[in-house]
């Protein structure tokens, strides 16, 4: 599908909160999914995946996780000290207002005019599929996707040494599914056994993708990208939503 693309700033605490969002062109009635970036925010690959995403009949809406540290805009590079500030500014937030900012991006694409009722979903990438995963236990997320989600076998999110996510599993009402690299040192096999483990114990109505790739393998810049492991677990997310929501082109 053709799509459009703009910026948003809507507020959220003590800063506005940028959201780039994409939707199909033609008029009609979609479902809405809240993506997380990585550390990096809305860099290139992010902006492309959640372009690539709208194309397929949703309305993709990608905040900045951390509008209320670094200035709008601030799409940080991919090198050893964009790493250290992406971190930095991780340890900076609490979750408390990432899960502030989660329900103001649920609520901006609920009242978006090309947002289906009841037709709300979350995705993201490394701290981006944690948070995806925190956007699974809001009642009216009815499906999730989990990239290579940081954190989440430890607790760590942000400030808080153990945000207690997976402990809460059991609140998850809609359909979720995890995807991993094998040789993703961020989230071991150890780790991936632990998310695995709480979630047949909570009962939550899950898939788990294994590919032979590294952490961040869909990041299309950069040594560790895998274009067939992305286009795999690209169709394993659409396969998803549309089980979920269905096609919506009218």
């Amino acid at each position: 599908m053709v799509i459009t693309s703009e910026f948003v700033d809507i507020p959220a605490g003590s800063a506005p909160m940028r959201m780039f969002v994409a939707a199909p062109k033609a008029a009609g009635k979609y479902p809405g999914i809240v993506c997380y970036s990585d550390i990096f925010q809305l860099t290139g690959p992010m902006l492309r995946l959640v372009s690539r995403l709208a194309g397929y009949g949703f309305v993709a809406a990608a905040p900045e996780i951390y509008h209320r540290v670094e200035p709008p805009g601030s799409a940080i590079p991919f090198d050893d000290a964009g790493r250290t500030r992406g971190q930095d500014d991780a340890a900076k937030t609490p979750v408390a207002h990432f899960d502030e900012d989660r329900r103001v991006a649920l609520d901006y694409l609920a009242k978006h005019p090309l947002v289906a009722g009841n037709q709300l979903g979350a995705m993201g990438n490394c701290i981006g599929g944690h948070l995806a995963f925190r956007a699974a236990l809001e009642l009216d997320v009815r499906a999730t996707v989990c990239y290579y989600a940081t954190g989440l076998h430890d607790g760590k999110l942000g400030q808080d040494r153990d945000a207690g996510s997976l402990g809460r599993a059991a609140e998850i009402r809609g359909k979720l599914l995890m995807v991993f690299g094998s040789a993703d040192p961020h989230v071991p096999e150890t780790g991936r056994t632990e998310i695995d483990r709480k979630l047949s114990e909570a009962k939550v109505d899950y898939t788990v993708k294994l590919y032979p790739a590294e952490h961040a393998f869909m990041r299309d810049e950069g040594p560790r990208y895998d274009s067939e492991a992305t286009d795999q677990a690209f169709a394993d997310m659409i396969e998803l939503f549309r089980a979920v929501f269905g096609p919506r082109y009218n």
